[in-house]
């Protein structure tokens, strides 16, 4: 029996769909949901992800700002930029798109934004809030990890979920989104030992290590569900694709697995803030 293919591209347009009556009802509030990007430097990549977010922005009649820094901005222009957006009543959602020049404190820029508007999940305060269940907005491609697994009715409790890699932005915060739902999850690294044997042990494997082809397919055992968040040059996940596939039950292919949905993750974030504004709004004048 073939692998169910995890297809991003139908999981992130059932968001969008979504997406587009929360946004139509929010417009008849007086409230468009605004998303505002920051892009320091002349990255060529960033350039094209900023303007890939804006087009999504615009097709779902959902507003955009990009702020373009030159590669001098000092962090202090930074954390103005960001203050600004922080007091705008217009902007719901802030994304610093990552990397930033060197010379910038990155840690320090990211947990300048109001937590309100971080919906891409990236300060110190989101990460702890998220861990603990308290509402704050997940870093993108965590979420949409769990989207796919949402969208397809995997079952989470109970089973053994290997998380391959330990980034601040998707191996860590997953991890704990995992555990969240009553998986037993473990996180493995660059330092870990014997990791094929580990990876043997997993009933979902969630690669996240950024090496192409790093994940083999004598590694997983017969019937594994696999999510490849990887995103390496030439489309190229962090499974090895072709000997993966025929030993898993559920696999996300690259391209077309959780790139798609981590974007609409995004999106909908943003939305959220929105409507988070406007119940608060309401609160108000009810009180008044």
């Amino acid at each position: 029996m073939n692998p169910l293919i995890l297809d991003g591209r139908k999981v992130a347009q059932s968001v969008k769909d979504n997406l587009k009556v929360q946004i139509n009802e929010l417009k008849s509030h007086g409230i468009t949901p605004k998303l505002a990007t920051i892009l320091v430097g002349n990255d060529e990549a960033s350039k094209t992800y900023v303007q890939m977010k804006a087009n999504t922005c615009h097709k779902l009649g959902m507003e955009s700002e990009r702020v373009f820094l030159p590669e001098e901005t000092t962090t202090e222009e930074l954390l103005d930029v960001i203050n600004r957006l922080n007091n705008d009543d217009q902007v719901h959602g802030i994304l610093l798109q990552h990397p930033v020049p060197s010379h910038i404190d990155e840690r320090l820029a990211f947990d300048t934004i109001a937590l309100e508007k971080d919906v891409d999940g990236v300060t110190s305060h989101g990460f702890g809030a998220t861990t603990f269940q308290l509402g704050a907005y997940p870093c993108c491609t965590p979420a949409a990890i769990l989207q796919v697994i949402d969208f397809y009715n995997i079952e989470l409790e109970g089973k053994h979920a290997v998380v391959i890699g330990r980034s601040p932005i998707l191996g860590k915060p997953v991890s704990m989104m995992l555990l969240n739902r009553n998986a037993t999850v473990t996180i493995c690294h660059s330092k870990t030992e014997n990791l094929d044997e580990v990876v043997r042990q997993a009933d979902i494997v969630v690669a996240a290590v950024g090496r192409p082809k790093f994940v083999k397919g004598e590694w997983l055992k017969e019937g594994a569900i696999v999510l490849d968040a990887g995103y390496n040059p030439g489309n190229i996940g962090d499974c090895d694709y072709d000997t993966c596939y025929p030993k898993s039950s559920a696999i996300t292919p690259v391209p077309g697995g959780i790139g798609p949905v981590t974007i609409s993750m995004l999106l909908k974030h943003t939305v959220e803030a929105a409507q988070t504004q406007l119940n608060v709004s309401k609160k108000q004048t009810n009180v008044s």
